[in-house]
């Protein structure tokens, strides 16, 4: 009995106990629980922080993206316009110029003559006079004619006096269609010669080059001048760009000209081609001006028409400046 009473008075010992043992590990879950809670919470707002951080940097950037794209929309809306507005106006241009040019072609080809014009060859009003004259002394009314070599005769002191005034210094300052250079007794020989013995109508022995032969023209061109003031016009026919080259910067340096005084309307007219020469010199003729015509060494014969006009010299080339010109060519 006794031992009974003992284990009975230990056993609400243990069960008292137990209740005790079973509350500490709740506690201390508890207390856990807590302590972590603390502890994750910095955590999170620091994740929080970083990923609002990273959104507010992508919405920046997008917006920055859709203000770029919506100015390269307007600078492409605006460059196209203005690119297609200068390129439709180069396009209207051109497309003015070239109906103007057409224009102009179909004009020059109503223009054309496609049917050869034969040629009608004139006698000079030098040959008029000479058949007139022929005529009366005829019939005696009238005494004869003077022969064609004195044609110049009532003019030969002023000839003679500039071809002295020629054989001296040259005179660079002299005014515009004065000789600037100086010949020598060969080429007043020659002027001489085609003046009072050919009476201004012959072909004369080339002075050896091109240069000799542009200065003697530049000085029958000053003679005639003071002869006929501004009732005559030069005709140079020197068959080439080349060649008429050299007679407008011979002209030039020798008379003291400018490009003004080489032109249809001014005193010096430079052909190719002995037709369009001879057609000139009808129209200078028709309003009562003088042709002096002037033919280069290398033009191999003199065209019959052109013999027909008052003044024409013709420089006739000897062997050898032949052969020179011919290897230039």
């Amino acid at each position: 009995m006794a031992d009974n009473t003992e284990m009975s008075s230990q056993a609400p010992a243990e069960d008292s106990s137990q209740p005790a043992d079973s509350s500490a590990p709740v506690e201390s879950s508890q207390d856990c629980d807590q302590a972590q809670g603390s502890d994750t919470t910095p955590l999170l707002a620091l994740a929080l922080r970083d990923l609002q951080a990273r959104r507010d940097a992508l919405e920046a950037e997008i917006n920055e993206m859709t203000s770029r794209k919506q100015q390269l929309e307007s600078e492409l809306k605006t460059n196209c316009a203005g690119q297609s507005d200068a390129i439709a106006r180069r396009v209207k241009g051109v497309q003015e110029y070239l109906g103007g040019a057409l224009q102009d072609l179909v004009q020059s080809v109503e223009s054309l003559e496609l049917v050869v014009q034969p040629m009608v060859v004139k006698p000079s009003p030098l040959d008029q006079q000479n058949n007139t004259a022929s005529a009366q002394e005829e019939n005696g009314d009238a005494p004869a004619a003077p022969a064609v070599a004195d044609t110049f005769r009532p003019d030969e002191n002023l000839i003679r006096d500039a071809l002295e005034r020629f054989l001296k210094q040259p005179d660079v300052y002299a005014d515009p269609w004065n000789l600037r250079r100086s010949v020598d007794a060969r080429d007043t020989a020659l002027l001489e010669d085609w003046f009072f013995n050919q009476g201004g109508r012959g072909a004369q022995p080339s002075r050896g080059s091109r240069p000799r032969n542009i200065l003697v023209s530049a000085a029958l061109i000053a003679i005639i001048g003071e002869l006929y003031g501004d009732q005559f016009q030069c005709l140079v026919l020197a068959g080439g760009p080349e060649r008429l080259g050299e007679w407008r910067r011979g002209l030039q340096d020798g008379l003291g000209l400018g490009r003004e005084d080489f032109g249809p309307s001014s005193g010096i007219v430079l052909f190719e081609r002995p037709e369009a020469l001879v057609e000139r010199a009808d129209r200078l003729e028709e309003r009562g001006e003088v042709p002096l015509i002037l033919i280069d060494a290398a033009e191999r014969s003199v065209d019959i028409p052109v013999l027909q006009f008052p003044l024409w010299l013709a420089f006739a080339a000897g062997p050898g400046e032949r052969l020179d010109d011919d290897d230039l060519l």
